[in-house]
């Protein structure tokens, strides 16, 4: 094999990234810019500010012993990414990078396909193996470094005339089409792991601040009140148009329906994947401030509720984990044998029901919450979260490759995955029930997202909240209240009056502590979706 430049080599490693792994982004473009006319020149002038934008980067990043890790690695991942990219048109951003890294072996293996082994193979394994045993001619140091800025000066040089031809399109290209740009491969995934980094990585020990360290319950010095009993539930990837208590055509909730719950048809999460959602949903941030950093720095909600020492909290987990909101409180995981009874193909979310009674029993002279963290419609392998028993809508997409079904047998999988959450959570209502004469009693399930199901060519959810459709981050969820003394506290008919105005998760730190009757300076009456219907005593 002949001796070639590194120059070179970067060259040809640009253009097959732009021809081979761009094939989301030219879709998306052709998808906005019809090719027709002066749009075939604007789409050509994109291929070349492309080609020049990928070898200035890594002309400058090049040396002798940098230039082949750095293509080798870059066109693994990327291979990776554009599988990802073509398969669920999903956008690789700093939150898809941290959700993508929290989730667990379990759940990764349900993305794994043939096609994405061919994806690897031909556009990771292949490649890197040819550009390992190419032989780079390494010139003395000053006509290296010669060479090295007449490559930059040129290549930065095409995309500034490029673009300056082309004033009009790419005017229109950066301002009114930004979400375009979050399909280039490999540019926005690098620039996204160093936003990720930059979001994630600490100068120093994390120093975990401490909030409601005031918190204490409301004491009724004229009766001996009864101590609350609340489940909560957090579902996942449940999207609020597939229960039928909202309208849905197919009967999804045929349980819950008989129950006097507290349906919140227009709920809205705080983001779009479970690392992102879960530990914002129970942040004393709200979704426009709330960030990765504040998240793990600050005490929750649940923090809070353990602050007054009168309040026992357990959370018990059959998804992923808790995304830190559980560091410091009781944790179990559900997710294997070990604790869950109830397992087959997978361990069933109604597992975390069994034992439940012990946890209560022991600690009977405090307020009690238990979170349950599902399964839930967790992706793309739908068919796999509901027993056999469940598979009531026909027929079913039985595969992760969610584009080789139609569109019919994606819904009808993940519909079936939510009749079985109805049962769950029917039957964590009906485990309830019978405490309701000890307990102020209550259960309130929140999705922490949605899901894309092929709507407007979208699979799975993760996309940046600006330009995520409806679909991701309008979620299911309701409030159900024991038959006891808590119906004393709150009007239910009244609750049901407003429950169609628009709520976030945003609203669930204060709404927990109001459910407890926590008096603490964090608490906010406004942002409290049960203060209108507190009836004062």
């Amino acid at each position: 094999m002949k001796f070639i430049s590194q120059y070179k080599l970067i060259l040809f490693v640009a253009i097959i990234f732009t021809i081979f792994y761009n094939m989301s982004f030219f879709k998306n473009v052709i998808s906005t810019y019809e090719p027709l006319g002066i749009n075939i020149l604007y789409i050509c002038s994109l291929v070349i500010v492309l080609v020049s934008f990928i070898v200035f980067l890594f002309t400058l990043l090049s040396s002798k012993y940098t230039t082949k890790p750095l293509l080798i690695i870059t066109l693994m991942t990327s291979s990776f990414t554009a599988y990802f990219m073509d398969t669920y048109h999903v956008v690789i951003d700093h939150e898809m990078i941290r959700n993508s890294l929290q989730t667990n072996l379990s759940e990764s293996s349900d993305l794994f396909s043939f096609q994405l082994v061919i994806y690897v193979l031909l556009l990771g394994v292949l490649p890197s193996y040819l550009i390992y045993k190419t032989k780079i001619n390494y010139r003395p140091l000053k006509k290296e470094l010669l060479f090295k800025i007449s490559t930059l000066f040129i290549s930065l040089s095409f995309i500034v005339i490029t673009i300056l031809l082309f004033s009009k399109f790419y005017t229109s290209f950066f301002r009114e089409h930004k979400p375009l740009r979050y399909h280039i491969n490999p540019i926005y995934w690098i620039y996204s792991v160093g936003n990720y980094i930059s979001k994630t990585i600490n100068s120093g020990p994390i120093v975990v601040k401490k909030i409601g360290l005031d918190a204490k319950i409301q004491e009724n010095e004229e009766e001996l009140e009864k101590k609350e009993l609340i489940i909560m539930v957090v579902g996942e990837a449940t999207r609020a148009d597939r229960f039928s208590l909202n309208g849905y055509e197919k009967e999804t909730n045929p349980l819950l329906k008989k129950e006097d719950i507290v349906n919140f048809s227009n709920f809205y999460s705080c983001g779009t994947s479970t690392a992102q959602s879960v530990p914002c949903m129970f942040s004393i941030y709200n979704r426009d401030s709330y960030d990765y950093k504040k998240g793990i720095s600050t005490q929750n909600v649940v923090d809070v509720l353990t602050n007054t020492k009168d309040i026992k909290v357990l959370w018990r987990d059959n998804n992923s984990s808790s995304k830190g909101v559980a560091d410091r409180i009781d944790y179990e995981d559900y997710r294997s044998n070990k604790n869950n009874t109830i397992c087959d193909d997978e361990c069933r979310d109604e597992g975390m029901l069994v034992g439940l009674d012990s946890f209560i029993q022991k600690n009977k002279n405090k307020d009690i919450l238990i979170v349950l963290h599902q399964m839930g419609n967790h992706g793309p392998a739908y068919y796999k979260r509901y027993p056999k028993a469940y598979e009531k809508f026909t027929p079913v997409c039985k595969t992760n490759q969610l584009e080789e079904c139609t569109q019919e047998e994606v819904s009808n999988a993940y519909d079936n995955a939510v009749l079985y959450s109805d049962y769950f959570l029917s039957k964590t209502i009906n485990f309830l029930k019978p405490y309701s004469k000890d307990y102020e009693t209550a259960m309130i399930y929140m999705s922490d997202h949605g899901e894309s199901l092929g709507e407007k060519g979208l699979y799975l959810h993760g996309m940046p909240y600006f330009m995520a459709p409806d679909e991701q981050t309008h979620v299911a969820s309701f409030m159900w209240f024991g038959e006891g003394d808590i119906k004393e506290d709150v009007d239910v008919e009244k609750l049901k009056s407003y429950s169609n105005k628009r709520f976030s998760q945003d609203n669930l730190f204060h709404t927990l502590l109001s459910f407890f009757e926590v008096e603490t300076e964090v608490y906010k009456k406004e942002m409290d979706i049960l203060s209108d219907a507190r009836k004062s005593k």
